[in-house]
């Protein structure tokens, strides 16, 4: 198939009239300042490479405007949270992951890194198929037509040295060595890749963190971590270790640049300077930052430091890319006293190479012998006409997404996602208890 992009967003700008050719999803030719041709798929505004989540939890989209009533902080939040947790069965959450991953495909997001740690039933006992949930996360992925990095989640502990709470025993294997043995479990194919984290060092202490990474390892895959999120974080790990988080990563053997720490929103100059070093990616969650009240990353001194930047919808409170690059921007600015922290690029490359590396796949550009992932965004809407294209980053929102292409095949078209129907999703959604 060959498509034909008004414009298209090659080597950091937008260029106009590409033809893109493609064969078994991968792009075979780029020709700027090429008319379309007969037969040509025309794709009009500016057309991206997909967008990849880097942090996900597919549940917390039942969160969604339930949780503001009473104010609060993070810890209370945590206990609704937690209270949806504890209701999921492997069809239910196969629903919601359904409409969550269709929200994100809507939205332009063509890979999703999903963090995985509901694994069992409530009282910590597996099901039948040890994997259930990892599966039904699986099927929800195939019908919304979404590349899935499933990042299955070590939890083992409720604070450093305390067994989990009562809610939490679902998220548990009882050893490291339990939850490696599971995962290895998991079959992967082509759209289903399968990585590993570690909840956080709440949750994971300094020998299983090196489990961890040597599983990454064995199977050649990403590792994710919390790090930093909140300040209790911080605190606990000091009395318990007598560091910083990432400090106890590093002693672990964890920091490396198949790494991604998400929020590193408390993270030290000293911090700063070591994941730098050891080049790990950082997934920023700005839209989740500010609903939860985390706190601003020091996302730009990370990335001066070496870090890599991406960009997750992570409790989904907003699926929107443009959210989250605005979100990154405004906090930062915010923070700094002054513009421009971040170029429209730097933006650009945080949802689409950034993002890519965080979950090791292919993909984030628009070059021959990679996969055939587009998106198309207005370029007329009340929102974006008369932008500059090249800083459509930071104007454009989801509603703007036209068509989204997933391996050379449409998933969304004019605006309409062709295998979920928007009135399913709001049943999904509306069936929540």
């Amino acid at each position: 198939m060959t498509f034909h992009a008004q414009a298209a967003w090659l080597d950091g700008r937008a260029v106009a009239d590409v033809r893109i050719s493609t064969v078994a999803g991968r792009i075979t030719a780029l020709t700027p300042g090429t008319p379309a041709e007969p037969g040509d798929e025309v794709l009009t505004g500016l057309v991206f490479p997909g967008f990849a989540n880097a942090h996900s939890h597919a549940f917390h989209r039942g969160l969604r405007g339930r949780t503001h009533g009473d104010g609060g902080t993070f810890w209370t939040w945590r206990t609704a949270m937690y209270s949806l947790a504890g209701s999921l069965t492997p069809d239910t959450y196969r629903d919601l992951a359904t409409a969550a991953f269709t929200e994100m495909v809507l939205a332009g997001f063509t890979a999703v890194g999903e963090f995985h740690y509901v694994h069992h039933r409530p009282d910590g006992t597996p099901h039948d198929e040890p994997n259930a949930f990892a599966l039904a996360l699986r099927d929800a992925a195939r019908t919304a037509g979404i590349r899935l990095v499933l990042l299955d989640t070590l939890y083992l502990t409720s604070a450093p040295g305390e067994p989990p709470l009562p809610e939490q025993r679902r998220f548990s294997d009882g050893s490291a060595q339990a939850w490696a043995r599971r995962v290895k479990q998991i079959p992967a194919d082509e759209f289903f890749r399968v990585g590993v984290a570690a909840h956080s060092v709440r949750a994971v202490g300094p020998a299983d963190l090196s489990v961890v990474a040597e599983t990454a390892w064995d199977l050649g895959a990403p590792v994710h971590v919390h790090l930093s999120e909140q300040p209790a974080e911080n605190e606990a790990c000091r009395r318990a270790y007598g560091c910083t988080p990432t400090e106890l990563l590093d002693r672990a053997g964890a920091l490396s640049p198949a790494l991604t720490v998400v929020h590193a929103n408390h993270v030290t100059d000293a911090d700063v300077a070591l994941l730098g070093a050891r080049q790990a990616s950082v997934a920023g969650c700005p839209t989740t930052e500010a609903d939860l009240g985390d706190g601003v990353g020091r996302y730009r001194a990370l990335v001066d430091a070496g870090s890599v930047l991406a960009l997750g919808t992570d409790q989904h409170a907003v699926v929107d890319p443009f959210a989250e690059t605005r979100g990154l921007e405004g906090a930062s600015r915010l923070g700094s006293l002054r513009r421009g922290v971040f170029s429209p690029a730097e933006l650009v490359a945080a949802l689409t190479t950034g993002g890519h590396r965080s979950l090791g796949l292919e993909g984030g550009s628009l070059q021959v012998g990679q996969p055939a992932d587009l998106v198309a965004v207005r370029t007329d809407s009340v929102r974006t006409a008369g932008s500059d294209p090249a800083q459509l980053a930071m104007t454009a929102a989801a509603q703007d997404v036209t068509d989204v292409v997933v391996a050379g095949e449409f998933r969304v078209r004019g605006g309409v996602h062709l295998a979920v129907p928007g009135e399913r999703l709001v049943e999904i959604l509306r069936s929540l208890p």
